[in-house]
């Protein structure tokens, strides 16, 4: 199986109007996911472990090499520092807990792939491992046996380790994780739907000048880790939180894709300042909303999940009424699986290029539509805001290039980097950056994000209405109605266009 690959996910605001509206849930099917390898495969795909492939189902570890802590299984090469001494430092430290090994357990690691490379960088591979581990590992165990020992609180060593393996991670970026069971499962749960969030709410108090944390659900991640009502929250992740910001903007920074983690700065009243990784494992499935409104169909997507193009197609259909245009509406969309955004631009664009993977690996790869476009005749305008991110730019700047769509709203996010998620056994993963992406054309997006061809300001609860303004003079004179088909039988528009 090819990886998985993910941009940002988050919930979405919803807008109600008296129009006809179908909403469309996306059920979280919670099943085993085969996924790929770090770099970037064929084709960039991803696929429930249901879903039959060209490709044989290959694991992602093979041919990786575990390093031993005892001198006599490491070879000596230029003449480095025996290691012997890492290994007494293990047996010693292990008299206080004989739960820490030293050799690796390598049946955690499922060797049944090729795909993986495991070639070790020539910018490395001068560097023997013996000159600079030792000093290293012997630091590393010291600290572990000095926490252990030490520490007010008695500390289980699987949660050390996992501490370790998080940190490693995500010093290399914000978006690189350790992810244990519990976010495994609910980000495999994400790819069908779900998204998640810490389980608070907050509100700014002016008499304090502060966000105060007003709601903590019971048992939720924030919860679990003694957060409380009547904290101040004083930042999310990178943003620091003032008086300008709204509820909203305090809801999309929390919110993501379901297992993957934040960090938030929080205090009690006339305390010190504290930082808690949290993951976003309080989780609730997605829905897009379709809404007919004076013959468009305005179509809410909050995030791009495998079967996105389907439920998108489906809520046409349910619609039951003619359609003269459609309004995407991808306003707080940070993105999801890559592949999802490239299924939904073949909806609207037939061999159109819609994003430029560059890899360390397989350099750089153009990915373009597929199949037939089912609804090319239709015009568009795609509504986008500050959180459109990532998938949604994708999308977004391949319609804008193509000229197929007109973006309306504001300055996208700017998120231009991809991360595959690869299995290290069937309860834990790992999340890492494999590539970053450009336009079709090669234009930037990280840190500069899609810029609209008109943009709105003012309040945005009336853009909805200054987007429809502006489709309303391009719509076709007589409508599509989108009707449901045998199975067998590819789904297709009647009236104007015929199959």
């Amino acid at each position: 199986m090819h990886p998985i690959y993910f941009i940002r996910a988050s919930r979405s605001k919803r807008l109600s109007k008296p129009a006809i509206k179908v909403s469309i849930a996306t059920t979280a099917v919670k099943r085993a996911l085969t996924v790929g390898v770090f770099g970037l495969g064929a084709t960039v795909c991803a696929q429930a472990a249901t879903v039959p492939v060209n490709q044989p189902s290959d694991n992602p570890t093979a041919s990786l090499q575990l390093i031993s802590l005892n001198a006599d299984e490491i070879a000596a090469e230029d003449n480095g520092d025996d290691l012997s001494s890492i290994a007494d430092m293990l047996d010693a430290a292990d008299d206080y807990d004989d739960s820490i090994d030293s050799v690796p357990d390598e049946t955690a690691l499922i060797d049944d792939t090729n795909d993986i490379d495991t070639n070790i960088p020539p910018e490395v591979a001068k560097v023997s491992l013996n000159a600079i581990s030792p000093e290293t590992l012997k630091t590393f165990v010291a600290v572990v046996d000095l926490v252990r020992r030490e520490y007010v609180d008695a500390v289980n060593d699987e949660e050390l380790f996992n501490n370790a393996m998080s940190g490693m991670l995500t010093k290399l970026d914000s978006h690189a994780e350790f992810l244990d069971a519990e976010a495994y499962e609910n980000l495999r749960a994400f790819t069908e739907g779900d998204v998640g969030d810490i389980g608070i709410k907050v509100d700014y108090q002016q008499e304090v000048g502060y966000w105060v944390i007003t709601e903590v659900v019971d048992d939720s991640p924030a919860d679990k880790k003694g957060i409380a009502v009547g904290d101040y929250l004083h930042q999310v992740g990178e943003f620091k939180l003032d008086e300008d910001k709204e509820s909203n903007d305090i809801e999309q920074l929390l919110t993501g894709i379901a297992g993957t983690q934040v960090d938030i700065v929080t205090s009690k009243a006339g305390r010190r300042k504290h930082t808690t990784t949290l993951q976003r494992n309080h989780s609730h499935p997605q829905i897009i909303e379709t809404e007919l409104v004076d013959g468009i169909a305005m179509i809410k997507l909050p995030a791009f999940q495998n079967n996105s193009r389907e439920k998108l197609l489906e809520g046409l259909i349910n619609l039951d009424s003619p359609v003269t245009g459609i309004l995407l509406d991808m306003r707080d969309n940070p993105g999801g699986v890559l592949t999802s955004a490239i299924n939904v631009a073949s909806l609207f664009m037939e061999d159109a290029d819609v994003v430029q993977v560059q890899a360390r690996q397989d350099g750089s790869r153009v990915l373009s539509t597929k199949g037939d476009a089912i609804l090319k005749r239709l015009p568009m305008v795609v509504l986008q805001n500050r959180y459109s991110a990532s998938a949604a730019e994708v999308l977004a700047s391949s319609l804008q290039a193509q000229k197929r769509a007109t973006i309306v709203g504001e300055v996208s996010y700017g998120k231009g980097s991809v991360q595959s998620v690869v299995p290290l056994n069937d309860e834990q993963a790992v999340k890492l950056t494999v590539a970053n992406y450009m336009t079709a054309a090669g234009g930037k997006i990280d840190g500069i994000g899609v810029k609209p061809d008109v943009t709105l300001s003012g309040n945005e609860s009336t853009w909805e209405q200054q987007a429809l303004d502006l489709l309303k003079a391009r719509v076709l004179e007589t409508g599509i109605r989108f009707v449901r088909k045998p199975a067998s039988e590819v789904n297709v528009a009647e009236g104007n266009i015929t199959k």
